[in-house]
């Protein structure tokens, strides 16, 4: 066979020949160290709900919460992200329950600390699961949410978190200035060493619907809406302002949520400020996975690692993913 002289020396196909040379030259790679499994708590005891729009997740009881997280650790799955169901009876318009030394989520801290000692728990700070309105703060009469009265009690709450053990607490209510007054107070009050993981480019997606079904905060919001605080889909520059401000203020790592259909802000985030990145691979995201590999559309196993990987590529730290158990599960078998 006679090659043209013009054919370039270089054939980029050659390292693609042999599975050896393609793992060699491997860009990017997922890791059991990069996921971050979100898990939904509710009160009682030996009680499992399913959330319908998303199969395969369920609300879990503390004491069943402490048998999962065991497994999780022995998985060497990093860290797990803590969002608790309010009951309606408690939800108030001034999130009182938010900041319950006692709550559900602070005693979930406390249960899987006592399970998993070495397991990361990271903490939700918003008010969306407490109040009555479904918003994550607090609204005057025309239903806004004012800023600096709801950051008051979100310091109140990252601080009760941190008092039952949190290793991380995470802000995702999107409100001004809330990072640097949190972190504050955390140093105030002797938690020196209590992370901070900003949702500092949170949109307001449509993406996030099974969660709101899954923490039961959708039939508060009635059908209004969350654009007054949380970022416009269109925009991409402001969420480098976000993330900037949120690090000046003493964020630690900052999230990036949605995380497929925004994987261009965190490969913005990562190349043009170098800190920290994580993103959410959000319910929305979850449920339309599933629902075509249910349907046999997609392939399972292969479809959510390359989702994953995306991630990686993009230039993620680690992802929270519905997936996250599954996948520590294939990646262990792969060993």
């Amino acid at each position: 066979m006679t090659v043209s002289q013009s054919f370039p020396a270089r054939r980029l196909r050659r390292l693609r020949k042999h599975d050896f040379s393609r793992r060699l030259v491997q860009e990017n790679q997922l890791s059991v160290d990069d996921l971050i499994y979100p898990m939904f708590v509710i009160e009682g005891t030996n009680c499992r709900e399913a959330i319908p729009s998303m199969p395969g997740i369920e609300r879990l009881s503390l004491d069943l919460l402490a048998i999962e997280v065991k497994e999780l650790a022995e998985l060497g799955i990093p860290a797990v992200a803590i969002f608790p169901v309010t009951p309606s009876d408690i939800k108030t318009e001034m999130a009182e329950e938010a900041y319950n030394e006692n709550g559900l989520a602070q005693r979930a801290v406390q249960c899987i600390k006592a399970a998993a000692p070495d397991l990361g728990v990271i903490t939700d700070v918003a008010l969306d699961p407490f109040t009555t309105h479904g918003q994550d703060g607090i609204i005057d009469s025309e239903g806004y949410v004012l800023n600096d009265i709801t950051t008051e009690i979100l310091v109140k709450q990252a601080l009760s978190h941190a008092q039952a053990g949190a290793d991380i607490v995470a802000p995702s209510d999107m409100m001004d200035g809330r990072i640097g007054a949190i972190r504050e107070a955390l140093e105030n009050a002797g938690f020196i060493n209590t992370q901070i993981m900003a949702y500092s480019a949170k949109y307001a997606s449509t993406y996030y619907g099974p969660f709101r079904d899954a923490v039961g905060s959708a039939g508060n919001l009635k059908g209004a809406n969350k654009f007054t605080y949380q970022m416009d889909p269109a925009n991409s520059d402001e969420a480098i302002h976000e993330v900037a401000l949120d690090i000046q203020e003493g964020a630690d790592m900052v999230m990036v949520k949605p995380g497929m259909p925004y994987l261009d802000i965190v490969r913005r985030v990562k190349h043009e400020l170098q800190v920290p990145t994580f993103a959410y691979q959000v319910s929305g995201e979850y449920a339309m996975h599933k629902a075509a590999i249910d349907n046999g559309w997609l392939k399972e196993k292969e479809c959510v690692l390359e989702s994953l990987l995306c991630f990686k590529r993009a230039g993620a730290n680690g992802i929270l993913t519905y997936f996250a158990k599954q996948v520590a599960i294939w990646l262990k078998e792969q060993k």
